[in-house]
């Protein structure tokens, strides 16, 4: 039953233009993926009927293999799938194969054209507060929602206020609504990005869905390029299995593999309290040492923003300002550093200047410029190849006496310590290899984040304190971080 979908969609993949599913986000799963991701439910078989919803259904390839699992594994009782699809072109496709398996099940279903989000109801927010939705009817709910950006104004973010924040994506809108057409202690089971994990873009969402449900299982794809091997999908994905309660589960089980067959399979379990911490952020260890790099670093309870060490992202957009950008330093006007990731060096330094164009900037506007005081500068964009993902340097103010101000380009984040030693203190926490580790669990982009790190656990003040007066005035090398944090820490 589910190769001859999937043969059907690999035959509608081959005439469909690439452009044309992309206008709806459009990726279809593989056999494998499906396989996978239909064994990670714990179906009812003593149900006499089971309720399947499949919002954005493609040609049906997910609720082919939840079917043939049921069948696989025994169940004799009535299956009723619910699809949703706009896409024309495909929708008779998945009619043809939900008529295919009717033939071989005991199995009804129903094809809505309509629009997923925007057709029902979501929780209603007049009060200020989520109050449940009479839309609670599938006992599980699979999907591999479409990934697609949309405006803030479009009419599924305005339909859903209570989950977005700025322009949202379409995928966590379905995983919200597909919360919601839950019924209590009903499973569902996604393949989506990691994006939603962390940061205040997706704060909102995870809000919501951890008031509603909790995580059950995570499959994480090492390598970003074998989820949708044929669709020449980069972005990092994952497989989640959540239930409509409550109730926490004492560990998560997680997964991971690096191939697209699934063959070199890693599982162990972690401590719910490990992967879902209590501002809602969501850290996803791949084994038990990354699990142990959680557990030494969530132990402590400040933050950057607590000790009022804050990171903040550079303050020049270059390409808007490029009129106040020079080459040189003009002896009769008012000129100041611009510092660039590229100013930062490998041994941890703070190089300027280097003969870079635009390495100064002639403004007195009060909002492209901060006090030359002392900071330390932390590159925004990695890429994925790097060894580390913190990459940071020292500047001090001593070393540039003439200017009274300097500025730095958004692709740079920085972070201003009145305090030498607090100064190099930091620097050697976000240099060390536990918390570069840390970041890498925390988010799987190359992009480091101003909100994500000011939430990282930190030290008190007067441990970092000391770090810092370990480090001063000796190589700022990753070793001889590691070597004083773990004594500290």
């Amino acid at each position: 039953m589910l190769q001859a979908i999937i043969q059907r969609t690999k035959d509608f993949i081959a005439k469909a233009p690439k452009e044309d599913r992309k206008r709806y986000g459009q990726f279809f799963t593989s056999e494998r993926t499906a396989e996978y991701m239909v064994q990670m439910f714990h179906f009812d078989l003593s149900k006499p009927e089971i309720k399947l919803l499949d919002a954005g259904a493609g040609t049906g390839i997910l609720s082919a293999a939840a079917v043939w699992s049921l069948l696989q594994q025994g169940y004799e009782g009535k299956i009723h799938i619910v699809c949703y699809e706009i896409d024309t072109h495909v929708v008779p496709i998945l009619i043809d194969n939900l008529e295919y398996m009717h033939q071989h099940a005991n199995l009804t279903y129903r094809v809505l054209t309509e629009n997923y989000l925007t057709t029902q109801p979501f929780a209603e927010n007049n009060i200020g507060l989520f109050v449940e939705s009479t839309a609670q009817e599938y006992d599980y709910i699979i999907g591999n929602p479409p990934y697609l950006k949309i405006p803030k104004d479009a009419p599924e973010a305005l339909h859903m206020p209570q989950v977005c924040y700025g322009a949202p994506n379409l995928y966590f809108l379905f995983w919200a609504m597909a919360i919601n057409n839950l019924n209590e202690d009903g499973e569902l089971v996604y393949i989506v990005p990691r994006s939603w994990t962390s940061g205040a873009y997706f704060e909102r969402f995870r809000e919501y869905l951890f008031k509603h449900a909790t995580i059950q299982a995570v499959h994480l794809f090492v390598s970003r390029d074998k989820v949708f091997s044929e669709e020449s999908v980069l972005q990092e994905t994952m497989i989640i299995k959540i239930k409509k309660t409550t109730k926490q589960p004492e560990t998560i089980y997680i997964s991971s593999s690096s191939t697209a067959d699934f063959s070199d399979l890693t599982h162990f379990e972690v401590p719910y309290s490990t992967v879902v911490a209590p501002n809602h952020y969501v850290f996803l260890p791949t084994n038990n040492e990354e699990a142990g790099v959680l557990a030494r670093v969530n132990s402590m309870s400040d933050t950057l923003k607590t000790l009022q060490v804050p990171m903040h992202t550079g303050l020049v957009v270059d390409f808007r300002e490029r009129e106040v950008l020079k080459d040189e330093e003009e002896p009769e006007a008012e000129t100041y550093p611009l510092f660039y990731s590229s100013h930062i060096s490998k041994d941890g330094q703070v190089v300027w200047p280097v003969g870079k164009s635009g390495e100064y900037i002639h403004t007195d506007r009060a909002g492209l410029l901060q006090s030359n005081s002392n900071y330390i500068f932390v590159k925004r964009f990695t890429s994925k190849e790097e060894s580390r993902r913190l990459q940071c340097g020292v500047y001090l103010s001593s070393r540039y006496p003439k200017y009274k101000y300097i500025s730095t380009q958004n692709k740079i984040n920085f972070i201003e310590c009145k305090s030498l030693d607090m100064l190099y203190g930091v620097y050697a926490l976000l240099n060390s290899t536990l918390y570069d580790q840390y970041y890498r669990i925390l988010n799987g982009s190359t992009q480091v984040n101003s909100t994500e790190v000011n939430a990282m656990p930190i030290p008190p003040a007067s441990t970092i304190s000391k770090i810092g007066a370990e480090l001063s005035g000796k190589p700022l090398t990753t070793a001889y971080c590691d070597q004083i944090v773990d004594k500290w820490i």
